[in-house]
């Protein structure tokens, strides 16, 4: 087998059951992803990239199928949703809220030395938390214990604020990103009572299995829309596909023609139909 480089820069042989079994949590057949894999097998050069081979295996699935396609690009698509971290913390409040919470972004609450803005602050019923997010578009960079004990450090401060000046501890504090977390940041928060969210951490609760519980994916998935149509979208304040049906003016003043919704439409209800296929991967 062809070696291949991987995000972080490591150097390993090709292994064609990895890419058969992310085509497969897509939702493609065994055909369909045998046939994938031994068609980039026989064509990858040494040292090729993994980003060149999700492409590739991205553009022979979408070709087979639109929202399986999308479903195969959701970690990208949530790479892709940047550049800043500004839409990444509305996807989340907007996850939030479909899951009955209620939201703040971007909120000041007085800690017990300083303030602090927290990007998320919900309250549902009873409960209430405050998370921060961290976004970043890089799909080797995996957040690490710094980041831990700088979020654990601002929470603790929060939690232990003057109760005359405002009600306070808050219930939980979450650390929230699009990316993996390093073994050593999970040993830490385990340890020190920081709840983690991240795209395939914890099991049964990461920020993928969100998505598709809530149904909420983001537009940046969906293979008919252009690149700048995305940045458009984006801009108007529409992050993800469930909200489509309730920008259709929207999607009018920016030029996008009757048919051309229509298939956007079509395919982010096909991608929030499918069923589910385990845990990310």
């Amino acid at each position: 087998m062809p070696t291949i480089v991987k995000s972080d820069g490591e150097v390993e042989a090709f292994d064609p059951q990895k890419l058969i079994a992310s085509l497969l949590h897509a939702g493609a057949g065994e055909h369909t992803a045998q046939e994938i894999a031994d068609t980039i097998t026989k064509t990858i050069p040494e040292h090729t990239r993994t980003g060149e081979i999700y492409r590739r295996a991205f553009t022979l699935l979408r070709n087979t199928a639109r929202p399986l396609a999308a479903r195969y690009s959701l970690r990208r698509a949530m790479l892709e949703i940047g550049p800043t971290g500004f839409p990444f913390e509305d996807f989340v409040s907007h996850l939030f809220k479909k899951e009955g919470w209620t939201v703040e972004t971007r909120k000041i609450i007085q800690g017990k030395c300083v303030p602090h803005e927290v990007d998320v602050y919900a309250t549902r019923g009873a409960e209430n938390l405050i998370a921060e997010l961290k976004y970043h578009n890089d799909p080797g960079y995996k957040t690490d214990v710094k980041i831990a004990l700088y979020v654990k450090a601002r929470f603790d401060d929060i939690w232990n604020c003057d109760p005359t000046r405002q009600n306070c501890p808050i219930g939980r504090g979450v650390l929230i990103t699009n990316t993996k977390f390093t073994s050593q940041a999970v040993q830490y928060a385990n340890c020190a009572g920081l709840e983690l969210i991240g795209w395939s951490y914890p099991h049964g609760d990461s920020l993928y299995e969100q998505m598709y519980r809530s149904r909420v994916y983001p537009i940046t998935a969906l293979t008919t829309l252009k690149v700048s149509e995305k940045r458009l979208l984006i801009q108007a304040g529409v992050i993800a596909c469930d909200m489509l049906q309730d920008y259709r003016a929207d999607m009018q003043n920016l030029r996008f023609t009757p048919e051309h919704i229509g298939e956007v439409l079509a395919e982010a209800d096909a991608l929030s139909s499918l069923p589910y296929t385990g845990p990310a991967v």
